[in-house]
Formats: structure tokens, sequence, C-alpha cells
């Protein structure tokens, strides 16, 4: 049977860049994201034939299965990557003298971190049912947190939350699935070329890279891409957080 990887917030950014990485080695990719006009276009370009493209929500349990059903009618779902969140910021006291808005602070932690899980436990559920491979491996859990799971940004209360409890996740769901052969990773970005970078003015882009010590730039999707693929081809890692940084630590701004 084909091996189907399924892939959140895979319309463009660390999704698209994973979605095109792994339809190029033979992978059948069910991508899931809201853009859909943004993600049919992606799809369409990709390796390989039988590419499904769905928009759902990644908080929408309903939604989520559904993807899920697609992947499983597609072949052995082996692979989940989460790709999908959002880095909206906010002061905990803004200038005007107002708290951080509590709504703002809810919707982070609902899309970074339970959307995050609810693809998990769904995802696993299915694979679960997929026959062992010669490692005894069924399929492999790969969240995305970020470095500001660490180091915090000014501004970043919500968004280090909702990626520190990404991160925090990743043992436990390693070992409540050990027994039955599904693994789970955690990739942890720095200072990445998203779409959000790209539209910044090129002296902030400039400013960024030189805060990285080595490459001094920025990363590259496809470098993220490639690790995902690294970490589904290698049994032995699992539970495992890996910081994908060129060596930086993050400034309070």
């Amino acid at each position: 049977m084909n091996n189907v990887a399924l892939i959140t917030g895979a319309a463009s950014g660390l999704g698209g860049a994973t979605a095109a990485h792994l339809a190029s080695h033979g992978w059948t990719i069910v991508g899931v994201d809201l853009n859909e006009e943004k993600g049919e276009a992606h799809f369409a370009t990709l390796e390989g034939e039988g590419h499904r493209f769905v928009v759902a929500d990644v908080t929408d349990e309903a939604a989520m299965q559904g993807a899920i059903d697609i992947a499983t009618s597609l072949g052995s779902l082996r692979a989940s990557i989460a790709c999908a969140g959002v880095a909206w910021a906010s002061r905990m006291v803004k200038r005007d003298g107002s708290a951080h808005p509590l709504d703002l602070f809810s919707k982070v932690i609902q899309i970074n971190l339970i959307g995050t899980f609810n693809v998990a436990r769904l995802a696993s559920a299915a694979m679960c049912n997929n026959e062992p491979d010669e490692h005894g491996q069924r399929g492999v859990l790969i969240h995305t947190a970020s470095v500001a799971a660490f180091e915090g940004q000014i501004g970043q209360v919500a968004y280090s939350a909702s990626k520190g409890g990404v991160a925090g996740m990743c043992l436990p769901i390693a070992r409540d699935l050990a027994s039955r052969g599904v693994r789970c990773l955690t990739i942890a970005p720095g200072i990445f070329m998203t779409p959000m970078v790209a539209g910044m003015p090129e002296k902030v882009q400039e400013s960024l890279a030189a805060s990285i010590p080595n490459p001094s730039r920025l990363g590259k999707a496809e470098e993220y891409a490639k690790l995902a693929k690294f970490m589904i081809e290698t049994p032995y890692l699992n539970g495992e957080t890996i910081r994908l940084d060129g060596a930086v630590r993050l400034a309070p701004r």
C-alpha cells in the first residue's frame, strides 16, 4: 500500500515545503489548510499522483477525522506532520494600559496546542490499525514547536505558552504510544523565511539574519522538510524535541 502523510498547514511555508519534499520521495500527501486557493494551487505542483488537499480547521474534530479518513482510504497513514499555527502577539499590559486580551490567548492556545493535540490523537488512532514495519513501527507524529517555547520574547506570552505545551507533550505522547509502535517527535524552528517574514522590509530581514550565529541567515522551509523526512526514516528517534535554529538564542525583543 501507499505510504500516506497527513500534513497540516500544508498550503505554504513549512507544511508546504514538507508536502513537496515527501511527495518527491514517493509519499502520497493529504494536506490540510484553511486557505483553499493557495492549497489547491500548491498541490497541483506536487510530484506524483493521488495527493489530496482538504480545507479543514485543526481544532474541528469532525473535519480532521474526515481528512484522516481520506488519508487511510489512500493507503497506510504512516506520518502526521503538524505545521498549522498562528503567532499573534500582545504584551501583558498594552501601551493604553489595558490587559492582554483573554480571547487572543485562548485562541492561540486553541489553534497551536489543542489543534496539534487534536490531530495527534486522531492520527495515532488511525496509525494503530497499520501493520507494523520491519522495525515494529506503525507511524510517527511530528509536531512543530518553536525556539520561543524556551526563550519567548516580549509580546509572545500566548505563542510561547502554546509552543511550550507542544514541546512538553512530546515525551508523554511517545511513552503513551510506545506499545503501539507509534513515535512522537517535535521540531522547534528558529527564525525561518516564512510568508510572514518574507513580507517584512529587507532591512528587518537582514537584522534577523544577523542575529543567527551560524549559518548567519534565515532558515529555509526545505530544511524543516528534510529534518521531518529524517525523523520519519530513523526509528530510534522518539520522544525528542530538536531545535532547528542555527544556534540562535532569542533576545527579549
